[in-house]
């Protein structure tokens, strides 16, 4: 559905981008990661056809995104991070307004938009003036209007950013049902979201894909071995000869503590869980057991494996102080006009 081809964006002397190439395929929900400045929304920018590229192509459904836009652009629905909402609307008002910008036939878009106010829970605010609402309807009505049109791809770019526990529940529920019948892109800073939602992950870092796979492809090729923790009571000689014979023990690594017991970290085969073996082991030598917890390979270990830890830096991507300044000032204005 979505062909980029080594995509690159230069500002000045900074690399955003570069030499992106991947592949989008239907029906399912990808996530996008990366930390910031990455180049993740700039990414998304170019493949919305917000932004243009230095270099490289953009296809959607077969459109070029620069030389046949329209056609290419009705294929995507959008949310950017900052929901681009006319405050002095209603929400109904103003996905009035996107359905008129989008060419929605009339007839239509009255169902459409009845339709997308319900799916995002908008009943009750649909009349208020978006300019009174929570920053979490606010996003709703962002998801609402991207979803306007029946675009064949949805894009979110941080979607679920204010919300409360309640209504991110929501939200993913809304997302796995969008991915029934369209291509959903994901981006997120929250990698739970990504493991509970996303088919398919993306990883960029310093602007280059670095990962483009499922989550259980992804661990495989990061770590070959799992990890199992146990508590013993015993001397470490004993157990260590034990643990010898235990077939699938790759390695053993004791843990200081001060607590009195023996504690081990064991690399182990991935192919089959070890914890009977090594449980039926000791009690065959009458050695007591006091826990054995296998270490899971999270997409927080994946992620930091495949970006070096990369941490937090400047890019074009990310707004100036003062825009950040701003957004906090609008956050605090909320919540008062909420408490009122």
């Amino acid at each position: 559905m979505i062909e980029v081809t080594h995509l690159t964006k230069i500002y000045g002397d900074h690399t955003a981008v570069d030499d992106l190439s991947f592949t989008i395929e239907r029906g399912k929900i990808y996530g996008l990661l990366g930390p910031n400045g990455a180049g993740k929304s700039t990414t998304m920018n170019i493949v919305t056809g917000c932004l243009a590229a230095t270099s490289g192509t953009v296809r959607v459904n077969g459109h070029d995104i620069y030389t046949d836009p329209l056609a290419a652009k009705r294929c995507i629905g959008y949310l950017p991070e900052i929901p681009p909402l006319y405050t002095d609307m209603t929400p109904y008002e103003f996905l009035t307004f996107v359905a008129e910008a989008k060419g929605v036939p009339y007839e239509e878009a009255t169902r459409q938009i009845k339709e997308v106010i319900e799916l995002t829970r908008l009943e009750e605010m649909q009349n208020r003036l978006i300019k009174n609402l929570s920053k979490g309807y606010r996003q709703r009505v962002g998801i609402a209007q991207a979803m306007l049109g029946n675009p064949d791809i949805i894009i979110l770019d941080e979607p679920t950013v204010g919300l409360d526990p309640k209504q991110i529940i929501e939200i993913r529920d809304l997302i796995r049902m969008l991915g029934e019948s369209k291509t959903v892109i994901l981006s997120s800073h929250i990698l739970a979201e990504i493991s509970a939602v996303c088919d398919h992950v993306l990883i960029i870092s310093h602007g280059k894909l670095v990962a483009n796979d499922t989550i259980a492809n992804l661990e495989g090729s990061v770590s070959e071995h799992n990890h199992l923790h146990i508590s013993i009571r015993g001397e470490l000689d004993a157990v260590t000869a034990v643990l010898a014979n235990v077939e699938g023990i790759i390695s053993c690594e004791q843990v200081p503590n001060n607590n009195g017991t023996l504690d081990l970290k064991l690399t182990v085969s991935k192919e089959r869980d070890l914890r009977d073996d090594i449980f039926f082991a000791m009690a065959e030598h009458k050695i007591p057991v006091l826990s054995m917890e296998l270490e899971e390979l999270t997409l927080e270990d994946i992620f930091l494996s495949l970006t070096d830890g990369e941490g937090t830096v400047s890019d074009p991507d990310t707004p100036a102080d003062g825009e950040e300044d701003a957004t906090g000032e609008e956050e605090e204005e909320e919540k008062e006009e909420d408490a009122q």
